[in-house]
């Protein structure tokens, strides 16, 4: 008798200690997971801007890669690379639903280079499915981020350059409007954001 109840009182200690260890798991993985998917901008005491981390922007929304290479833009494009373009999954999934940028969004553009050595004037290459423009090595990002209170003057959003090289910056202060700005104003065809260039957001 005394046997059985101690077989059945370990059970149960048994399947509460597994129960539990998967409650706090599921809960940890819940927390990680909305922290990701509502990844909002972070900033040091003086004000720079945090580079958002590898693991989460790299899940992003891909909105598209613009290219501007060297060979077509003679002596040098000022983006000579491809304009790998992403965004949180909350804000597009807003975007999407009211047809404006929310506060907070930020959009997190790295540089990629073409592939050398071109064989061409243009600069293009020959590679198995033909002749074209291949990524490269990465060469740093850019990043803005909507917050109309803070980025007033540039239109409501402020521009970080974490570097044209690797490895990025950890933390950068915001584009004066001259650097940036002035050309999403001019010439972005929403809200300051290329829009023309990326049809999900069309």
């Amino acid at each position: 008798m005394t046997r059985n109840i101690i077989r059945t009182t370990t059970a149960v200690l048994t399947i509460l200690a597994v129960v539990t260890t998967t409650m706090v798991f599921s809960r940890s993985f819940v927390k990680a997971e909305t922290n990701d998917s509502r990844y909002l901008p972070e900033y040091a005491a003086s004000d720079e801007l945090k580079v958002p981390p590898d693991n989460i922007w790299r899940t992003w929304v891909f909105v598209g890669a613009p290219l501007t290479p060297n060979a077509l833009n003679q002596p040098q494009a000022n983006f000579p690379e491809y304009h790998n373009v992403y965004m949180q999954p909350w804000a597009y999934e807003e975007y999407k639903k009211t047809h404006e940028f929310p506060e907070g969004t930020i959009m997190f553009k790295e540089l990629q280079l073409t592939l050398p050595p071109p064989q061409f004037k243009d600069g293009s290459r020959t590679e198995p499915s033909g002749r074209g423009y291949f990524p490269g090595a990465f060469n740093g990002a850019d990043v803005t981020v909507k917050d109309s209170k803070r980025y007033a003057d540039t239109g409501s959003w402020g521009y970080f350059d974490f570097n044209h090289h690797e490895p990025k910056a950890s933390m950068t202060k915001a584009q004066p409007k001259d650097a940036c700005a002035f050309c999403h104003i001019q010439s972005a065809q929403k809200d300051e954001v290329w829009t023309q260039f990326y049809q999900i957001l069309q």
